[in-house]
């Protein structure tokens, strides 16, 4: 599996592969990701300045992704961003690896780091607080996505 920064022809890809995973756990809906008017254009939107998104690829299919995008209101605080995997990737050690990666590059950038999910994303939630996330009672801001109802922060030493 080949880990690597988002080309523009990943973008179909990786808008099935989220619209997968939020099928899967019934996030469908309005106040997720599933109606951000900029899911199908991921390469342009994450050219911004301290902002990447890395996919994982296998024999040509994108299997996971994630990004680390600026949050306006907070300039030391990046958004771990569209974090996915279909199911047959799970458990393999790539979510592990995307968020290495993902964090290192955030480290160079900001201070700490925000993640927005769902809380019937189990193993999601479990993976985030090992991996050093501590769980908010509530979202740092409005990010539009009000169905989310679980929210973590890292801070960097």
């Amino acid at each position: 599996m080949k880990i690597r920064v988002i080309e523009e022809k990943d973008n179909v890809q990786v808008e099935q592969l989220i619209r997968t995973c939020l099928i899967e756990f019934g996030a469908d809906k309005e106040g997720t990701a599933w109606s951000d008017p900029y899911l199908g254009d991921f390469y342009r939107v994450y050219q911004a300045e301290h902002a990447c998104y890395w996919v994982a690829e296998e024999d040509g299919l994108i299997v996971a992704g994630c990004g680390i995008g600026p949050i306006k209101e907070h300039p030391d605080v990046c958004e771990l961003q569209k974090m996915y995997a279909l199911q047959g990737a799970r458990g393999s050690g790539i979510a592990k690896n995307l968020l290495d990666i993902a964090l290192t590059f955030a480290q160079t950038h900001y201070h700490s780091c925000y993640l927005e999910t769902l809380d019937n994303m189990h193993a999601a939630n479990r993976f985030y607080l090992k991996n050093g996330f501590k769980r908010l009672d509530q979202p740092l801001l409005d990010t539009g996505h009000f169905s989310c109802d679980a929210w973590y922060l890292k801070t960097f030493s």
